[in-house]
């Protein structure tokens, strides 16, 4: 995983195809996955798939932060 990146996505070949998966860096030294998809038949399936997902997750993120900024902002002037 780049340094700086919390999110990122992974491809790779099984018995059954292709499986994406959707990773979430949660310490140094420590990843998860956030989500999964398998069966995939063929790999740029797959990466089409990992690449909507993270586009997909990073949106919502960056809209819930905006959100809890503006809930910050409008304490702090109360």
């Amino acid at each position: 995983m780049e340094k700086g990146k919390k999110y990122e996505f992974r491809v790779k070949q099984e018995n059954t195809g292709w499986t994406a998966e959707i990773i979430r860096k949660v310490t140094a030294k420590k990843n998860t996955v956030s989500k999964r998809q398998k069966g995939f038949p063929s790999e740029s399936e797959a990466q089409e798939w990992g690449e909507s997902e993270l586009k997909t997750i990073l949106q919502s993120l960056h809209e819930r932060n905006r959100q809890r900024s503006r809930q910050h902002e409008q304490k702090s002037v109360e």
